[in-house]
């Protein structure tokens, strides 16, 4: 009966403990998790199981690697979110695989993607004809965004793309204006002519409909 008390105990303590842990890691791994969150996650799901199932271990032996786990996420959260080349490490980045109704093979490649994997995910978005699609991007969360012919001449803007950002954390995305067959030179004038000068003071700024959406630093409104 003793040991009984001792599972049930440990196992109100540790879903207090577990429930912490995720409060203090950040909401973002209550909603879709990255594949490192999903290490993690299963890894502190782990610790927990062998607590639990173990009552004469010291809870200790559990409780300090999850807690570490969690200094460890914390650490890289906020690395992430300092740095756009950890975030890249970390999470990935989005990869273009069809560009103005081309597929480019090489990118699927990269990405270990295949021709049935993007079916799949364009009749997720009922799309059902691979030659309708303009542009479609594969997000690091592993989604797909779409967007075909059809949307693209609604738009009346030949420079038009799935919202691609062209400054992130005050660094221009040549990548990304390669795409829009812009250039960084096009890009300093816009702003200017927007009163931005100092391209490091920009948080995000995209092109959209012909117009550039532009957000500064912390910025007080």
């Amino acid at each position: 009966m003793e040991e009984y008390l001792v599972i049930m105990g440990r196992t109100v303590l540790l879903y207090v403990i577990i429930l912490l842990i995720f409060r203090l890691m950040g909401k973002r791994e209550i909603g879709e998790l990255s594949l490192l969150d999903l290490i993690v996650s299963m890894m502190i799901a782990e610790m927990a199981v062998i607590a639990i199932e173990s009552p004469k271990d010291p809870i200790l032996h559990s409780v300090i690697p999850m807690g570490l786990l969690m200094v460890i996420q914390y650490s890289l959260a906020l690395l992430s979110l300092k740095s756009k080349r950890v975030r890249e490490i970390i999470d990935g980045k989005p990869t273009v695989i069809i560009n103005r109704g081309k597929i480019d093979e090489d990118a699927m490649r990269k990405q270990r993607y295949n021709l049935d994997d993007l079916l799949m995910q364009l009749r997720e978005k009922d799309v059902k004809n691979l030659a309708d699609v303009e542009f479609a991007i594969l997000e690091s969360s592993g989604d797909l965004s779409v967007l075909t012919k059809n949307q693209n001449q609604a738009s009346q803007s030949t420079d038009y793309s799935i919202d691609l950002p062209l400054i992130l954390d005050g660094q221009i995305q040549d990548e990304h204006l390669n795409q829009i067959n812009k250039t960084e030179f096009w890009l300093r004038s816009e702003m200017k002519k927007l009163g931005h000068t100092d391209i490091k003071k920009i948080s995000y700024c995209s092109y959209h409909h012909g117009k550039l959406h532009v957000d500064i630093k912390d910025e007080k409104r």
